[in-house]
C-alpha cells in the first residue's frame, strides 16, 4: 500500500521505527511504498545512520545501520560500550569456575546471566561450549551455603557504618559465638569470601591473643550462621579509614593477628611466583640464584606457607 503525500519527517520516523524493531529495510520497496525515488530513500537512510552514529543510549548501546547483502536490505546492528567482549566474558567465566566461590546451582545461574548479558546471541553457544565441560564437572565447596544476600547486606552495613550482630561458627571447636562488630571491608581469597571487622565487645577482646584496634578481625562469610544490621552507627574518621587494598596486600592467608615483617632466602627457580604470592615482597639482594626477600604480612598463615616451600626457603627472621 502506497503512502501518498507523506512529508519527509513522517517518512523518516516510519523508516527509523522499522529499523529499530529489527526489520530489514529494502530501498526499492520503501521507494514504492512512499511513492518516492530510491535516491530519496537512500538520503533518508543516510540521515538516520548519521543520527544513530551520534546517539549512544543510556545503557551504553551504539546502534548503527549496515547493509545486509544476504537479506537484501539495511538493518540495525547494536554494539555495547559498557559490556564485556566475547573473549573478556570467556575469561571471567573461567576465573569464576576456578574460584569455586559459589554452590553449583548459584554458579550456573551467574554464568548464564553473564553470557546472556554480555555475549551477542549468535556467539553464546561457542562461549558455552568452551566452559561446558568445566561447568559440568564443577565441584562445589563442602559448606554448600548460599550467601549472596548476606554479602550484599554486609556491604550495605559497611557503606552506612552500621554495627552488625553476628552468630558465627568458629573453626577450632565449631562452637557458635555471638559478636557485635564494626564491618569495614569484604575480601575474597582462595575459595572463600571474608568480612573484615573490628570487634566492639570489650569482654571478648580480653580473650584475644592480640589486642590492637589497628588490626581488624577476619570472618569467613559462609560461617556466619545469622546476622542483624543494627541502627546504631559507628564513626570512622577519614584519617582512620580502613584501606581494604593496603590490608589485602598484607593478609594473603586470611589469618588475623599482628603485622609481621619477615625475611627469608629463596633458592627456587621462579622468584616471580613468590613475589606474586606476597604483594608486599621486595628483593633485598640476589647472588648466584639466591634471593633475600622481605615482606609484611598479617597473622601466622605465612609460617605455614613458608614451610610448604620446603628446601627452597630458609627463614632469616624479622626485618
Amino acid at each position: 500500500m502506497k503512502s501518498e503525500g507523506m512529508d519527509k519527517s513522517t517518512r523518516l520516523l516510519m523508516i527509523y521505527s522499522k529499523l529499530v524493531k529489527g526489520y530489514i529495510v529494502n530501498k526499492s520497496e520503501e521507494a514504492a511504498n512512499f511513492n518516492v525515488d530510491e535516491r530519496t530513500i537512500q538520503r533518508d537512510i543516510a540521515s538516520i545512520k548519521e543520527y544513530m552514529g551520534s546517539d549512544i543510549t543510556n545503557n551504553g548501546i551504539i546502534n548503527s545501520i549496515i547493509y545486509d547483502k544476504a537479506a537484501g536490505g539495511y538493518r540495525v546492528e547494536s554494539s555495547y560500550t559498557g559490556t564485556l567482549s566475547n573473549s573478556e566474558t570467556l575469561a571471567v567465566c573461567k576465573v569464576l569456575l576456578d574460584s569455586r566461590a559459589f554452590p553449583k546451582d548459584e554458579m550456573k545461574e551467574i554464568l548464564d546471566k553473564l553470557i546472556s548479558c554480555c555475549v551477542p546471541k549468535e556467539n553464546r553457544q561457542p562461549v558455552k561450549e568452551l566452559i561446558g565441560n568445566e561447568e559440568h564437572h564443577y565441584i562445589e565447596l563442602r559448606h554448600k551455603t548460599n550467601f549472596l544476600e548476606t554479602l550484599w547486606d554486609l556491604g550495605q552495613a559497611i557503606r552506612s557504618c552500621k554495627y552488625v550482630e553476628i552468630e558465627y561458627r568458629r573453626t577450632k571447636d565449631k562452637a557458635i559465638v555471638k559478636r557485635k562488630i564494626k564491618p569495614v571491608g569484604i575480601m575474597f581469597s582462595e575459595y572463600y569470601f571474608y568480612i573484615t571487622a573490628f570487634i566492639d565487645d570489650k569482654e571478648v577482646l580480653e580473650n584475644f591473643d592480640v589486642i590492637n584496634d589497628a588490626f581488624p578481625t577476619i570472618y569467613r562469610v559462609d560461617r556466619i550462621v545469622s546476622y542483624k544490621l543494627l541502627e546504631e552507627r559507628f564513626k570512622m574518621p577519614y584519617k582512620d579509614r580502613f584501606e581494604e587494598g593496603e590490608f589485602r596486600k598484607r593478609v594473603q592467608f586470611m589469618y588475623g593477628g599482628k603485622l609481621n615483617r619477615i625475611r627469608f632466602e629463596y633458592t627456587g627457580t621462579d622468584v616471580d611466583a613468590i613475589l606474586d604470592r606476597l604483594p608486599t615482597a621486595k628483593i633485598e639482594s640476589e647472588k648466584d640464584g639466591k634471593y633475600i626477600i622481605k615482606a609484611e604480612v598479617f597473622g601466622k598463615g605465612i609460617d605455614m606457607w613458608l614451610r610448604s616451600q620446603g628446601e627452597n626457603v630458609r627463614v632469616l627472621g624479622g626485618k
